[in-house]
């Protein structure tokens, strides 16, 4: 059934914005600047502020824990938090493994009621050709490179690597080992530079878990927009806060951090998993995140 989301507060860039959504088949159908004409359902959001739901990386989702144990934690960690996609890792260290690990993650979290995406975490050695190529030929979204021997980087045959991930591009994006945090800032310029000069598709910092990604970063995976987007044509996931004078001039960083008290209503793909403090858990309502081409929205 089609109906109309009216008088939304829409936050987006830091800034609110007054607008109407039309909605079917769960997803946005239409962003509407004359609501009127529709004899449609309506729902008024005027006492709320709406803002895309978040997608946070968490890198310690076990593979042996219970199922009562699992749910327990995508309550506290992310539904609880707003947040309706897992982004998280799997470490390989040897190349015959990515497809076995992989697997097994995905076996984990296919009774996950958020949707969910893989990436792998690789010391540097594992950066050849052919690893990469098996990479592509998975899927896999973004390859996290622990960064425990920097100097390493310059031993790399990086053109046949870029060869290696065209078209797919898929992101390296770097780890400081705990032995190297001291040596963070240069290790990090190191890595940066050789990107850069490589012309290899990166990020160039580390990125912050249990923190909403930034849309530049799920650009760079190719998870934007379509997760933690409000488009036309994007899915109808969301966080509901109620209206203060303390949140009209935030971001949804600030909103994770600073206002989750206000956090009433967060809904997934068209249905509520979250009203007040109360979980709606659907098993088996995630999916897994297909990503098509990573970094080919233009923001």
């Amino acid at each position: 059934m089609a109906y109309i989301i009216e008088n939304a507060n829409i936050l987006k860039d830091n800034e609110l914005s007054v607008q109407s959504l039309m909605v079917e088949e769960d997803k946005i159908s239409a962003i509407l600047t004359h609501s009127r004409k529709y004899r449609l359902f309506r729902m008024n959001y005027e006492p709320y502020i709406m803002a895309p739901s978040f997608v946070l990386l968490n890198s310690s989702i076990s593979l042996t824990q219970s199922f009562q144990e699992l749910k327990q934690v995508i309550k506290d960690k992310f539904l609880l938090k707003g947040c309706t996609t897992i982004f998280t890792y799997i470490p390989v260290s040897y190349e015959n493994e990515l497809g076995e690990k992989v697997k097994k993650v995905n076996t984990v979290l296919m009774n996950s009621p958020l949707d969910y995406i893989i990436g792998i975490k690789i010391p540097l050695r594992l950066i050849t050709p052919s690893f990469i190529r098996k990479c592509k030929r998975e899927k896999i979204p973004a390859i996290f490179v622990e960064l425990e021997e920097p100097e390493s980087l310059k031993n790399i045959p990086w053109g046949w690597i870029r060869e290696a991930l065209f078209p797919f591009n898929c992101p390296f994006i770097p780890i400081i080992s705990s032995a190297k945090k001291k040596e963070a800032k240069p290790t990090l310029s190191n890595w940066k530079n050789t990107m850069v000069k490589e012309k290899i598709p990166a990020l160039y910092e580390e990125i912050e878990e249990n923190t909403p990604i930034s849309k530049y970063v799920l650009n760079k995976i190719g998870l934007y927009p379509q997760k933690s987007s409000l488009m036309n044509g994007t899915e109808l996931s969301y966080n509901l806060y109620l209206k203060s004078r303390e949140i009209k001039n935030v971001d949804e960083s600030d909103l994770f951090h600073y206002h989750n008290g206000r956090l009433v209503i967060t809904v997934h793909k068209g249905k509520i998993v979250r009203s007040l403090n109360e979980i709606l858990f659907r098993p088996g309502f995630g999916e897994p995140v297909i990503v098509r081409t990573p970094a080919f929205f233009s923001l």
